[in-house]
């Protein structure tokens, strides 16, 4: 990650040059990122690049940590809309996450652009922990578990990181086929469907579900 060189910069030239390193990142396959370029963008000597990262797979770990971070943000606040309920939430985020171009923050335009330039590009690898993890780390407070056939944290935890497995694949796959995002948000919802129904208490003497 980081030095904290990097960490002890003036924010507006920081966020010049992680501005650089997603224009670079966003508009091309990882392997023809290149340093040379970022530095050009971002208006600094080569070397100061590597008083701030040691190379450009240590750079995209911290721009994947960036993202983590805004998703986080973005979650907790759409969990928070929805009184807790993270299977409404998950259909939400989809819908934020995947939104019309014009309606995308920069934060998940830049993401879109980098996932339709690196197709096949396992990207989990660079991350530390599973992205669901770490998310529910983050979003715990506001998750209603109440309504779970096993409320424990433990339980809740499968759950969510099974969720978080579904609409990470629908995000990906919409905006891999941005015209098909309609039949990826359906086939989100009847994963999700097929986890509640197995997760949810079930009322005594029931034997279909509602």
């Amino acid at each position: 990650m980081c030095t904290e060189t990097f960490l002890r910069l003036p924010e507006e030239k920081r966020r010049r040059f992680l501005d650089a390193a997603w224009a670079e990142f966003a508009g091309a396959r990882f392997t023809d990122v290149s340093v040379n370029q970022i530095v050009r963008r971002a208006g600094i000597p080569r070397g100061s690049f590597y008083q701030y990262f040691s190379d450009k797979e240590d750079l995209f770990a911290y721009l994947l940590e960036e993202v983590r971070n805004h998703i986080k943000e973005e979650y907790r606040r759409i969990l928070k809309a929805n009184g807790g309920d993270i299977f409404q939430a998950q259909l939400d985020c989809f819908d934020r996450f995947t939104a019309q171009e014009t309606a995308l923050d920069p934060m998940m335009k830049r993401c879109m652009n980098f996932v339709r330039n690196n197709q096949g590009l396992d990207i989990q690898k660079s991350l530390p922990t599973r992205p669901g993890q770490r998310l529910l780390d983050g979003i715990w407070d506001l998750t209603d578990l109440s309504g779970l056939r096993d409320p424990s944290p433990e339980y809740g935890r499968i759950v969510f990181c099974l969720l978080m497995a579904a609409l990470g694949s629908a995000c990906m796959d919409a905006m891999l086929c941005p015209e098909d995002r309609a039949l990826h948000r359906e086939e989100l919802a009847a994963k999700l469907e097929i986890v509640k129904h197995g997760s949810l208490r079930i009322a005594e003497n029931s034997e279909t579900f509602s």
